[in-house]
């Protein structure tokens, strides 16, 4: 996308433009590795630890990423969903490891989508 310097408003049309040439795949893929991304760290996988840890928001970010992945199943090649899913596997795995009481099998976050998970 084009830079917009600080002072001056955006350019919507450029902007329109900018992300009409980008694939729907792409913008979905970017979606899911930007959920992942947040989720982790709200689950302190990363080097802060656990500066930034939350649960509560952990849980919202992996059960939205199930969804997307969920819904983008079919609009996504098994080149992009398979390591998807795999880091969304791991992400249902360290929750359940990070939970003092782990939910029921099936009752993670995102398992509505993906079913049960177990390490």
């Amino acid at each position: 996308m084009s830079e917009t310097p600080p002072n001056q408003p955006a350019d919507f049309d450029t902007m329109a433009r900018d992300i009409a040439e980008v694939p729907a795949v792409e913008v979905i893929v970017t979606v899911a590795v930007n959920l992942m991304s947040a989720a982790a760290v709200k689950l302190g996988l990363t080097e802060e630890g656990d500066q930034y840890k939350d649960l509560d928001e952990a849980r919202k970010l992996v059960h939205a990423l199930a969804g997307l992945l969920d819904a983008g199943a079919t609009e996504i090649s098994s080149f992009h969903a398979a390591p998807l899913r795999d880091g969304l596997k791991s992400l249902q795995l360290a929750f359940r490891e990070a939970s003092v009481v782990p939910d029921e099998p099936g009752k993670g976050p995102g398992e509505k989508y993906t079913g049960a998970v177990f390490g």
